[in-house]
């Protein structure tokens, strides 16, 4: 096979072998980490790009805020690093919030493919590295100079071999050195991984370089978003969320303006940067942008360069989702992560069947460190994740994260790596808002540090005053709470010392419900009961069903006289929509 023979059955062939090797490395870079943030949680990305830096494949595992950043920033690399400058063996790395993926914690590592004597692309990945040095992780730095050790983009490996003072001075800058540098040789296993695979593809199917291929590719994922968009009407469609903010709540505008096949989202009227750690570099708001755009609009195009095309986002330079350096940017999550609510919110007017009632949103980041029993330092973070919200047509997921896709560390895991003790971990019955479709549960967890002195909780946590909407009539999710065993309530964004043998419990939101709660089907009430999920008192006075607690079986006369009769007291319902 050569370029001018790629015919469609050619074309689905080496688009399946595309999408294999970009999950070998991925796979390869996973099982090589030294950190559960990426072998247990999937906090990467990995992705094969043409020779000029567009991304073609990505792996299935990962997060869009490593994804669709990297997407943009691996353009940066080719233009500041041309292929015809590097050599076999040569690898490039920064960790730059505004060029990558918004925060220090995340580094990226680009490395060249070569074939038959010259560069004819990329691959790159990002992962979040469990310590950076500075402050520890959190949302309560000023500026982005104390959040910690910045690096320029420059070679990680040159000729094969690695840049010994760029390890020194990783090593002299972090908590957890090992790990730190061996996630690094991790990142470029995986990416040696992927460019020996597509060596092997191009001489199997006798290709000279990409650059057919990825014309291929490009155009005809750019053509099936367009069609997508030019099905739903023309029109501005708007939404604002509320969230809480660091000390004072913050809003999220949105206009999703429909042209034809182009499409516009705009941030203006969103809140102004703060001088607190959540603020979002632009990068990182294109990238929950087209997220759940393609979600709702087209969720069977790929995920690539293509489907970027017919999206332009814009977003007021020094506002909260377009920060100015040196602005920080450690928890950029707890802002960005609400994106999709506000771009699902605008396009419920036009697509309601297609959107899903907001759910927790940011994951709730929990970082410690200190020293473990044993005196030696230690720097641990894991993530968690509250409830989705409903569907149109199914009850909202628990405890899954959502739109980040990290996914949650075993208890089991947590433990091993870590002086960390969980006591409990469960679902919070109620804390789905109520409705035809329930919105997920949060989850509920009570923590300890086993170590020989206090360790620093770090708290990266939102929706503990604002909860998430429902949808179509469906109620409310729960917010969150975060509190001292004593009972004294935290800063969720702050830090604190926690002494030892104390525990802290962390109560996770729950998503927002889909359509009226009375409409809900009483036997589904039912099981929820049974499983726990919701109080016997909750079907009663949300779902207006009577449930015999001795019998264990729905009460068919009291729920029919209850439900004839309005809706007693319970969380505010959440807006209609248009």
């Amino acid at each position: 096979m050569n370029d001018a023979q790629i015919d469609p059955i050619a074309l689905e062939v080496l688009w399946n072998r595309l999408i294999s090797i970009v999950d070998e490395q991925a796979a390869v870079l996973m099982h090589a980490s030294f950190t559960t943030v990426v072998r247990e949680a999937g906090d990467l990305s990995a992705g094969v790009f043409d020779a000029e830096g567009n991304m073609l494949a990505q792996a299935v595992t990962g997060t869009p805020g490593h994804i669709n950043t990297m997407a943009n920033c691996v353009r940066d690399f080719v233009r500041a690093h041309p292929v015809a400058s590097l050599e076999p063996g040569d690898s490039l790395l920064t960790n730059d919030p505004w060029l990558c993926s918004g925060h220090l914690h995340d580094i990226t590592v680009v490395t060249p493919v070569f074939y038959r004597g010259r560069g004819i692309g990329w691959f790159a990945n990002t992962c979040h590295a469990m310590d950076i040095g500075g402050r520890t992780l959190g949302a309560d730095a000023r500026e982005v100079f104390e959040e910690g050790l910045h690096i320029p983009m420059m070679k990680l490996f040159r000729g094969g071999q690695i840049n010994q003072d760029l390890i020194a001075i990783v090593k002299a800058n972090v908590r957890e050195p090992d790990q730190v540098v061996g996630d690094l040789y991790a990142q470029q296993a995986g990416n040696d991984v992927g460019a020996a695979k597509l060596v092997e593809m191009m001489e199997e199917c006798d290709l000279d370089d990409l650059e057919e291929l990825s014309t291929l590719i490009l155009t005809r994922t750019e053509e099936a978003l367009r069609s997508a968009i030019a099905k739903i009407p023309d029109g501005v469609y708007r939404d604002e969320v509320s969230i809480d903010g660091f000390d004072a709540p913050l809003t999220i505008r949105a206009s999703v303006a429909v042209r034809g096949s182009d499409l516009l989202v705009d941030y203006a009227g969103t809140s102004p940067q703060v001088d607190r750690g959540i603020n979002v570099v632009f990068n990182y708001t294109q990238a929950y942008t087209t997220y759940p755009l393609i979600c709702a609009i087209g969720p069977t195009v790929p995920n690539n360069e293509g489907s970027f095309r017919p999206v332009a986002v814009k977003a007021p330079e020094g506002s909260i989702l377009n920060c100015t350096f040196p602005a920080a940017v450690g928890a950029r999550h707890l802002v960005g992560h609400f994106l999709s609510q506000v771009i699902f919110g605008a396009l419920a007017q036009a697509l309601p069947e297609r959107v899903i009632a907001d759910g927790s949103a940011g994951l709730w980041n929990s970082q410690f460190e200190g020293r473990d029993r044993d005196g030696r330092v230690f720097a641990y973070i894991f993530f968690s994740a509250g409830g989705m919200g409903a569907r149109p047509g199914a009850d909202g997921l628990s405890a899954t994260a959502f739109p980040s896709g990290i996914r949650g560390v075993p208890a089991e895991a947590i433990e091993a790596v870590s002086p960390i003790l969980m006591h409990r971990r469960a679902l919070r019955p109620d804390s789905g808002g109520a409705g035809k479709f329930r919105g997920g549960l949060g989850q509920e967890m009570i923590l300890e540090v086993r170590g020989e002195g206090p360790a620093l909780h770090s708290c990266m946590y939102d929706r503990t005053i604002h909860p998430a909407r429902g949808f179509h009539g469906g109620l409310d999710g729960a917010t969150g709470e975060l509190f001292l065993q004593e009972g004294e309530p935290l800063h969720p964004k702050s830090k604190y010392l926690l002494r030892p043998g104390e525990s802290v419990t962390l109560r996770l939101p729950g998503g927002g419900g889909y359509g009226p709660a009375r409409q809900r089907e009483p036997h589904r009430v039912l099981e929820d009961v049974r499983q726990e999920l919701v109080s016997v008192e909750a079907a009663r006075d949300l779902y207006g069903v009577v449930i015999d607690t001795e019998t264990w079986t729905v009460d068919e006369a009291g729920t029919a006289a209850l439900r004839s009769v309005g809706l007693t007291a319970g969380p505010r319902s959440g807006r209609e929509l248009v």
